[in-house]
């Protein structure tokens, strides 16, 4: 038995038609509970007598010594000594602190 090409077209457009409306349902499924998930996470703990204000951040010294030696591949100096100081100010880290083991050039 032949089935018209404009059935078939219809029987397609409705097939996917539930397949996407499914999916929109489980996508609604999913991000509702996730905002329940999320809002059991979150919920206000017993009321606390208020804490005092945190005392000023005091600068902390730079680390004494040197992390080691670099290994460095198709770069020059100047362009290691800036990518580590990136990333250094990146992290909020003094550059003493952090050891690079090697620097590559992505090409």
């Amino acid at each position: 038995m032949r089935m018209p090409f404009t059935d078939a077209v219809i029987t397609a457009i409705l097939g996917y038609g539930v397949v996407f409306f499914g999916l929109v349902l489980l996508m609604c499924a999913i991000a509702i509970m996730g905002k329940v998930m999320t809002a059991q996470k979150s919920a206000p703990a017993p009321a606390a007598a208020p804490a005092p204000a945190p005392a000023p951040k005091a600068e902390l010294p730079a680390a004494p010594g040197s992390a080691g030696e670099v290994k460095l591949y198709d770069v020059p100096d100047r362009d290691a000594a800036m990518i580590m100081a990136i990333v250094a100010d990146k992290m909020g880290k003094p550059l003493n602190e952090l050891r690079f083991k090697s620097i590559k050039e992505v090409k």
